[in-house]
């Protein structure tokens, strides 16, 4: 921090800025001195001038040039210029202030009036000075208070992604998947949307809303969700109103992941040919984010182990996929798909579950079945 203003003297009489130091000096100010206006634009970027007292009448370049020059950096547009001059003209003056000087001075110099103009000029210049401190120090604010709130957000994010995937995953418990199912099937999805050219807002709600596709399957009697074998037609059935159960549970919602999760819980097993369940809905009658979920999820379940079917590999999955193009699933769908085999399969290897892992959550899911019927018996219903 500086402990007296520095006043830059400019003039190419050496008696007239002999004159100023001796004014100035005594009154606490430090004086640096100019001959030129070349040597004066030079100082003036070496050091931090609080005030300019310019003559106006120099060899080469005027007073007028250089209050021109030093307005043109943007850095120095409120640094305080008196123009010292014996012009009395009024046009003279105009040129001064058109330049972009801020007040006059007449010669010869009387000191009071050069103490009281530097003086107020330089109580301006703290004003200004004070302002844009201020301002500076506001816009550092906002951008840490911005920075924070950004990794707030992503924080939030994160923290409601982790929510839901383990919210769904205790609704897969039920079911004969594990929970890495639901992390792989929707990367699937959320990739195959950005193929498809949906905005990152997009791509975002579906990997959020993703995991919410089989929410209702938390309403599938466990005989029928957990059966080793075929299911009967009348058990089927049953099996298919977990899109309308998960549908339920999320409508209404005023919150658009919820909307989204909705539509796709509703929606993930209709087919692009009608033959699809619960409405039979057919082609862009099915929202765009179901068809999506649609091949991401069949894709995860035909390679993923099952206690009722066989396991497909990755390539014969691809070949059924191929054969569902225009029938099962939306033909646009299906095609972004392959064009990004390589991120399918990073994410497949990335979330995949281990042997051990499934068997373990195999015995699980059996001792929770066993339990829930020995506690039914035990409690019969009134």
């Amino acid at each position: 921090m500086k402990s007296k203003p520095i006043l830059l003297a400019v003039d190419d009489q050496p008696q007239n800025i002999e004159l100023l130091e001796a004014f100035l000096v005594p009154q606490g100010y430090d004086v640096l001195c100019a001959c030129s206006g070349e040597e004066a634009l030079a100082k003036l970027g070496e050091n931090a001038i609080d005030l300019i007292l310019l003559d106006v009448m120099m060899p080469g370049m005027d007073g007028f040039e250089v209050t021109r020059r030093v307005r043109e950096n943007l850095s120095f547009r409120l640094l305080p210029i008196i123009l010292v001059t014996a012009l009395r003209d009024k046009d003279d003056h105009i040129k001064g202030i058109e330049a972009g000087c801020d007040d006059f001075l007449s010669k010869p110099i009387d000191r009071t009036e050069l103490l009281a103009r530097v003086r107020a000029l330089l109580k301006v210049k703290a004003y200004h000075d004070l302002l844009n401190d201020y301002q500076r120090k506001l816009e550092s604010d906002i951008a840490t208070r911005t920075q924070e709130l950004h990794q707030a957000l992503a924080d939030t994010k994160a923290a409601s992604l982790e929510i839901i995937h383990r919210l769904s995953t205790a609704t897969e418990c039920k079911d004969e998947t594990t929970g890495n199912h639901i992390c792989r099937m929707s990367h699937f999805a959320a990739a195959v949307a950005r193929q498809l050219g949906l905005d990152e807002a997009a791509v975002e709600l579906i990997l959020y809303a993703a995991p919410m596709h089989d929410l209702g399957k938390i309403g599938i009697p466990d005989r029928i969700l957990l059966k080793p074998a075929k299911l009967s037609p009348l058990e089927w059935e049953i099996m298919k109103k977990h899109t309308l159960i998960g549908a339920e549970i999320l409508k209404d919602s005023e919150i658009e992941l919820l909307r989204v999760g909705e539509a796709i819980a509703r929606t993930h097993h209709e087919k692009w040919d009608g033959s699809g369940y619960p409405a039979g809905l057919r082609g862009v009658e099915i929202p765009l984010y179901g068809r999506i979920v649609a091949i991401a999820d069949v894709f995860d379940a035909m390679t993923s182990a099952r206690p009722y079917k066989e396991t497909f590999s990755v390539e014969e999955a691809l070949d059924k996929i191929r054969e569902g193009r225009g029938s099962h699933f939306d033909p646009d769908v299906v095609d972004a798909f392959f064009e990004i085999l390589d991120e399918i399969r990073a994410i497949k290897q990335q979330y995949e579950s281990s042997e051990l892992q499934e068997a373990e959550m195999l015995a699980f899911r059996m001792l929770l079945s066993q339990y829930r019927e020995n506690t039914s018996q035990s409690f019969p219903a009134q």
